[in-house]
């Protein structure tokens, strides 16, 4: 077990480091910073001055090197337009984010494990073709034509919740059940498909010879097998919502990562964006990896493979 978790954690490790690279590259490649600070007024030497202080002038590879190892002790340089330490403005911002992704991610799973295992239970009845429906309406959907639509129902006409911010978590209500709504058809599916598999195996029937009530089948055995690759789609569709909600925290007025991000990209403010990119990769990443082990905790075959 010990070596399975070594070797992840390596493997995590140079995940991050190659999109940190990525990230700063491409960053860098985007356009040229000092033009976007200095405006489109100034005069070549004034970009020139810029270009100086920013040290946008030295090889990128020194430049990377030395922001990865500010980025390593929580260093990510200051903002360029909102004039603060980088750092500040993502611990800041980060609490709004994560409670709309752990919410978010509450709201998928009390979608897609009730429909996918009533969809399992009956398949190809009324039920199944039901779930399928909602799994179908939730990915044709666009979030943020979907979030407008529950802030016209839920908070213009019915007033039942708040239409934008953050100061509460009532105000996260709506903005989780957007992005969580969206996230609920790959799962949904995921646990369908594997609770067929799992109540059609030899060891399912085998429980019920023995007289096994079909609740404690259902739910004890082959929820159990079947929720393995659902742990590490959890894991994945957790990352998406960490990255992923930039729409949805703009229409809502959240100021999170993602309301972050979209403002950075727009102002061609690099330090934020790249720090912006290096959290999300991290915390995706690391999430992946609790999933492995969680996974590899589950099923014993997972580590000795």
């Amino acid at each position: 077990m010990a070596r399975y978790l070594m070797q992840r954690i390596g493997l995590a490790l140079l995940v991050c480091v190659a999109v940190s690279l990525l990230a700063f590259t491409l960053l860098n490649a985007s356009g040229d910073v000092a033009i976007a600070v200095a405006g489109e007024e100034a005069t070549a030497a004034q970009i020139e001055a810029i270009r100086e202080d920013l040290g946008l002038n030295r090889p990128l590879a020194v430049r990377y090197g030395e922001w990865l190892a500010s980025a390593v002790q929580g260093d990510f340089g200051n903002s360029l337009f909102f004039r603060q330490p980088v750092a500040e403005l993502i611990a800041y911002r980060l609490p709004n984010t994560m409670t709309l992704a752990v919410m978010a991610l509450g709201v998928m799973l009390a979608l897609s494990v009730p429909l996918g295992v009533a969809a399992a239970l009956k398949p190809n009845s009324i039920i199944d073709r039901a779930a399928m429906l909602i799994a179908v309406l939730g990915q044709a959907m666009p979030n943020f034509w979907f979030a407008l639509i529950l802030i016209v129902v839920f908070s213009l006409t019915l007033g039942i919740a708040p239409p934008s911010g953050s100061a509460t978590l009532g105000h996260f209500v709506l903005p989780a059940i957007a992005l969580g709504y969206y996230s609920t058809p790959p799962m949904m599916r995921l646990i369908r498909q594997g609770m067929i598999e799992a109540l059609s195996s030899d060891y399912i029937r085998t429980a019920r010879a023995k007289g096994i009530s079909g609740w404690k089948v259902v739910f004890k055995h082959a929820l159990r097998n079947a929720v393995i690759p659902v742990v590490s789609l959890t894991a994945v569709q957790f990352g998406n919502m960490l990255g992923g909600s930039v729409v949805i925290e703009t229409v809502f007025g959240i100021q999170g990562l993602g309301f972050l991000a979209w403002e950075s990209i727009s102002r061609m403010d690099l330090p934020v964006v790249q720090a912006v990119l290096l959290i999300v990769a991290v915390f995706y990443v690391v999430m992946v990896l609790l999933a492995d082990f969680i996974n590899a905790w589950l099923d014993p075959r997972i580590r000795t493979q």
